[in-house]
């Protein structure tokens, strides 16, 4: 895929407001430096399962084809919304479009959700023009997150709810970290960063230019692997699987490099983009709280059973956060939209 660089995206959008008979300014100043907002904040989060807070329950929209997006009622969104309200800092959320699933092309493209139940328009619909703070996260299915864990894993090649095939079906799963790191599998993940660099960028210059005076906060992903990859040889209390079920030891070092680099990507296209991004580093603090943290694990193991249901069955993590991961997100959250509203 072309990477689609900045100046491309400018060219392009501005060409469809000409034709809309429309001109809207790229970039303008969120507020007066340095005064917190003494209104309510008009405020669109968007994103996918890690934002939506897949895994935790209940979920939002039971009655529509959005209950497939497994928004939980208190995502992140929510808990930052009243921990920012604590502060004297009141959001007027415009939308929470964030679903399970997205990738980064669905902020400007339909989404088209599990199992037939239709379509969703996409993410970028719900800003407007008075939006003064956007918040959310995506990258991980661009870059292919789950052919990379289904690559490494036999019991995720199973059938499951876990969307997506292995990189390369016919590499065995036990030799998927030396597959990362030489020939076919090596291009396979520089081509699949490209397209997240280049996607990326394009993300938040939509966001610019369709919600102008908005502060755009781009959320990174909380870390999955701890350094020290022997502690992912003891189960959680009370749990029966390992927190990465049979992925392989040696491979685990590899996810972490993989992720790390999805997170300095993030970062710089944040730093990068013309008027620049704020970013929330959460890889960088949570390294006590990956899913081989036991007690202050703040992500789900693979396979350890979440809060959600399908057909009478407990759907797994996945890899998510749990409760206590969603509120250092929603900690994070709140902190990083405060300093930006305030400036």
């Amino acid at each position: 895929m072309r990477r689609t660089t900045n100046s491309s995206v400018v060219r392009r959008l501005t060409a469809a407001a000409v034709a809309m008979g429309s001109c809207l300014a790229l970039a303008g100043p969120a507020g007066p430096a340095g005064a917190a907002p003494a209104d309510p904040v008009p405020a669109v989060f968007f994103g996918d399962s890690y934002t939506s807070n897949f895994g935790i329950a209940p979920v939002n929209n039971q009655d529509s084809e959005r209950g497939w997006c497994f928004q939980a009622r208190e995502n992140y969104p929510a808990v930052a919304t009243r921990r920012l309200a604590d502060k004297g800092i009141t959001l007027d959320v415009q939308s929470d479009v964030s679903c399970g699933g997205a990738l980064l092309h669905h902020f400007w493209q339909n989404q088209e959700l599990p199992f037939g139940a239709g379509e969703l328009p996409p993410q970028q619909g719900a800003l407007k023009e008075d939006t003064q703070l956007t918040v959310g996260s995506l990258g991980g299915n661009t870059l292919g997150f789950n052919q990379i864990l289904k690559q490494c894993s036999d019991e995720l090649r199973k059938p499951s709810v876990l969307p997506g095939d292995p990189v390369d079906g016919d590499a065995p799963a036990a030799e998927c970290g030396a597959f990362f790191e030489t020939g076919d599998g090596k291009q396979w993940l520089d081509d699949q960063f490209e397209r997240v660099g280049g996607e990326l960028e394009e993300l938040l210059e939509r966001i610019a230019y369709f919600a102008a005076d908005a502060q755009r906060v781009l959320v990174g992903y909380p870390r999955l692997v701890p350094e020290d990859t022997t502690k992912c040889q003891t189960a959680a209390p009370g749990q029966t699987q390992l927190p990465f079920a049979d992925i392989p030891q040696d491979a685990l070092p590899v996810l972490d490099s993989i992720q790390k680099r999805l997170n300095d990507a993030m970062k710089k296209a944040a730093a990068d983009i013309e008027g620049g991004a704020d970013f929330v580093d959460l890889y960088a603090s949570t390294g006590s709280n990956t899913a081989c943290d036991g007690v202050n694990r703040g992500i789900g193991g693979l396979l350890e059973e979440s809060q959600l249901e399908l057909l009478g069955t407990k759907i797994p993590w996945y890899a998510h956060p749990n409760e206590k991961g969603r509120d250092i997100q929603a900690e994070q959250v709140a902190l990083t939209a405060e300093l930006a509203l305030n400036r």
